[in-house]
């Protein structure tokens, strides 16, 4: 058996969801097909597809067997053009990972350019603010923000993006406006915590040298950067954030600055990849497209 066909032949069942579909694709006939299905399924030591008399679907296994023929086959492709330089000739998939607010201020706005330049590439966009496994979950490569625990994996920085402090005109109008850290003990903060349950750190600045905390009130917390700019839009209180974060909604009056001189330390913004001995050259160009992108908004 030649296990690079059966894997495109699996693969492009797969995604056809029909024996007979794939076959006519392929240019097999289907009685081949199948056999090549069989022997790989013999070989692996598992069942890959579901059978019935309307459809073929994935199982579970077959599912993360998918995945993982689609990234190798795109990277057998990428090895025929490897010293070709014409943007065209790069292809195949990218999955990458990012926070919600980094990826609908930064990367979703200039995200056309990076395809226009490398149409051949397929971009898997995961967004959320939870901290995925990039090994197990397949990802070429994360963004993350904050200080970074220790993973195993190569972190690059991308910079650090300057915090401010903000609050709703109609917060500031019902509590007013706080000039001093003395008044924070009369104000109120959104919390936010990326695990619920976790006791709140209160009002962070940075004097230069090292961060202080002050603890203030506030009876809301929050586990997404979305709701919790959006609970700091409604009036519930102050919130600590990136500027880039809440540029509309400075533009739009929506947020407005606070004690500009008690920010909090600038947050650290990092490139995170698994320890590979050569990256794909889709995801090199990719890093590098996002580390100039980035460029215009971290210091």
């Amino acid at each position: 058996m030649d296990k690079f066909h059966a894997m495109q032949v699996f693969v492009t069942v797969a995604e056809m969801q029909s024996f007979t579909r794939a076959a006519e694709s392929l240019g097999l006939p289907k009685g081949s097909v199948s056999r090549q299905l069989q022997a790989l399924e013999n070989q692996m030591g598992t069942r890959l597809l579901h059978r019935t008399t309307r459809r073929v679907h994935l199982t579970q296994d077959g599912m993360i067997y998918y995945e993982r023929c689609r990234d190798l086959l795109a990277t057998l492709d990428e090895m025929d053009s490897l010293f070709q330089h014409d943007p065209a000739t790069l292809s195949g998939r990218l999955r990458v990972d990012m926070p919600v607010s980094l990826a609908s201020n930064f990367v979703i706005p200039r995200l056309a350019e990076f395809l226009q330049h490398y149409p051949g590439i397929e971009l898997e966009l995961s967004s959320s603010d939870r901290l995925v496994d990039v090994i197990s979950e397949g990802f070429d490569c994360v963004v993350r923000v904050g200080t970074l625990k220790d993973s195993g994996l190569i972190a690059r920085p991308l910079g650090q993006l300057p915090m401010i402090n903000c609050a709703s005109p109609d917060y500031l109008t019902r509590f007013g406006t706080p000039q001093t850290l003395d008044d924070l003990s009369q104000h109120a903060m959104v919390h936010y915590s990326q695990q619920l349950g976790t006791p709140p750190v209160g009002f962070e600045f940075f004097d230069g040298q090292r961060c202080h905390r002050i603890q203030t009130g506030g009876v809301v917390t929050v586990n997404s950067t979305e709701t919790y700019r959006a609970a700091c839009i409604a009036g519930l209180g102050i919130i600590q954030v990136p500027r880039v974060g809440v540029q509309s909604a400075l533009k739009a009056k929506t947020l407005q600055e606070i004690l500009p001189a008690y920010r909090a330390r600038p947050m650290p913004v990092s490139l995170i990849y698994p320890h590979r001995r050569n990256l794909a050259r889709r995801v090199q160009v990719f890093m590098e497209w996002l580390t100039q992108a980035m460029k215009r908004y971290a210091e």
